[in-house]
Parts: structure tokens; sequence; C-alpha cells
């Protein structure tokens, strides 16, 4: 079986960070797989996701040099995945990464391979989720659930998907199962 680059994807609430988190714990020192961080022009401190920050300037002169396989703009943020999974890659290794619902088409075209993850939840607990975290303000949280609907109708169907309606651990277990069908099994690390 083919290495492959698993690209996960979900509305801001979804759970991504948590279950890429989860698989990193029970996945990350065996042979095989890798998990790919995200650079971004987010301060580190800002919670979430465990990233590379970076400010706008060296964000775009790393862009510019080509340092990036995969990049992208959103939510006033730049995100970039390093070169480094070519390398990956190339060594037969399966990859993991949090990847851009609305850069999924480009990053297809860069990456036949590319493995779609969409990690699903009901609107309502979504809608829960991001009031409780209080980033955003009653009218930012709708615009967010009515582009996840849109997203759903319009380019959610070539993903293979993860239910996290219920807890994360057996949401987990979806996604475990996702990157070992995928794995290359014997790869080095």
């Amino acid at each position: 079986m083919a290495n492959a680059l698993i690209y996960i994807i979900g509305p801001s609430g979804s759970g991504k960070d948590t279950l890429i988190d989860l698989a990193r714990e029970q996945l990350g020192q065996q042979p095989g797989v890798c998990f790919a961080h995200r650079y971004i022009t987010r301060p580190a401190s800002a919670g979430g996701e465990n990233h590379l920050a970076l400010t706008r300037e060296e964000f775009l002169a790393r862009q510019n040099a080509g340092l990036f396989a995969l990049s992208w703009y959103s939510h006033d943020c730049h995100y970039g995945i390093g070169i480094e999974i070519n390398q990956w890659l190339a060594m037969g290794l399966t990859v993991v990464v949090n990847g851009s619902r609305g850069y999924l088409e480009t990053a297809l075209r860069h990456y036949p391979e590319l493995r779609p993850v969409l990690v699903d939840v009901a609107p309502d607990i979504l809608r829960e989720r991001l009031a409780r975290r209080g980033r955003e303000t009653e009218a930012g949280i709708e615009r967010r659930l009515s582009r996840n609907s849109s997203f759903d109708l319009e380019a959610g169907k070539g993903c293979f998907r993860v239910d996290n309606n219920q807890s994360p651990d057996l949401a987990c277990q979806q996604l475990l199962s996702i990157i070992n069908q995928h794995r290359r099994k014997g790869a080095c690390a």
C-alpha cells in the first residue's frame, strides 16, 4: 500500500486539535507515521493546537523562500505546512496534517495521494463548543455555522468522516482506523 497524506479538516470547534493530539499520543512513536506541525501567524499562547508561531513577516519570508508545501490564509492568520512533509512522504511515511477545508481543492491538486478526513459535528453541538470557548460573538458563531453547512454541501462528499458528536476517545478510534488503513507497514520512523 502506498504512503498517504492524511489531511484532517473540519469547522473550528469540531475537535480536530483534540483528535490529532490523541492520535499523536497513540501513533507518534510508531514507525510509518508522522504528524506535521503547522506554522501559523498566531501567538503560541493563543491556545488550541501545538503550532509553530511566526510573525507575518517571518511567514511571508518562508513562503517566498519556498519552505511551505501547503499554505493558505484564513481567519486573519497565515497557515503553512513545511516542505519536510515531502521528505517524509518520499521515505514512505504516512503523514498526518491539520488542513483547511477552503484549501482542500488546491491541496488535492498538489498531492493526489491526499486522503481528506472531515471531523463532523452536529450544528447544535458546534454552536455550544464555539460559545464555550468565547472567541467569537454570536454573529461570528452564526457565520461559522453557515460556512460549515455550505462546505458540507459542496466538498464533503469525497471525505472520510469522523463523527465527533460523542466522546473524543470514540472519535479518535475512528481517526486511528482511517490512519492505519492508509499506513504503510514497516516504513522507518
